[in-house]
């Protein structure tokens, strides 16, 4: 049951990510200001058409590509997996559930990879209805450190899990 619900959870937070991007693209002004100097000026500009489809596809492309590359990677019976005592967690009669906690892991950082470029991308629609467009750098580094915060503790609690196997 568990394995199930992760990729249907990745799914539904792809298709939300789509409609965000899509959605909130449609307010941005043409040409769209894409890219910013390290003190939030605009510096580079496109069409909005173009931006929006770039974004869907980086957005939804980027994560979706690495946890099928990470997913493929761990699928074959030989694969090797850095694991803390791997003998243990990746013997036959364990090596299922273990992959499946591990996929389950990969899902959620490709979810939270979407959020998180989603979050990025809602900063240039307001860096976009500033006058005078300016990307708003203090809040893409906290944005930044958020979400290495939260894959740092995510990647602990995945590790935690394989810490102690109680033989």
């Amino acid at each position: 049951m568990t394995r199930s619900r992760h990729p249907l959870t990745f799914l539904f937070v792809a298709v939300g990510a789509t409609a965000f991007v899509a959605l909130t693209g449609m307010t941005l002004p043409d040409p769209v200001a894409a890219h910013f100097s390290v003190t939030g000026a605009a510096d580079g500009f496109m069409s909005r058409h173009i931006y929006v489809g770039l974004l869907i596809a980086l957005v939804v492309g980027l994560p979706a590509l690495l946890v099928a590359a990470t997913c493929a990677a761990m699928g074959g019976p030989q694969r090797r997996i850095d694991l803390p005592d791997p003998g243990y967690w990746l013997a036959p009669e364990r090596r299922a559930s273990t992959l499946s906690k591990l996929h389950a892991g990969v899902l959620r950082f490709g979810a939270l990879l979407m959020v998180f470029l989603c979050y990025v991308h809602w900063l240039v629609v307001r860096a976009n209805a500033s006058v005078p467009v300016r990307l708003a750098p203090t809040w893409l580094f906290a944005g930044l450190v958020v979400f290495l915060i939260v894959t740092v503790v995510q990647i602990a609690l995945l590790l935690g899990r394989f810490r102690h196997h109680g033989t």
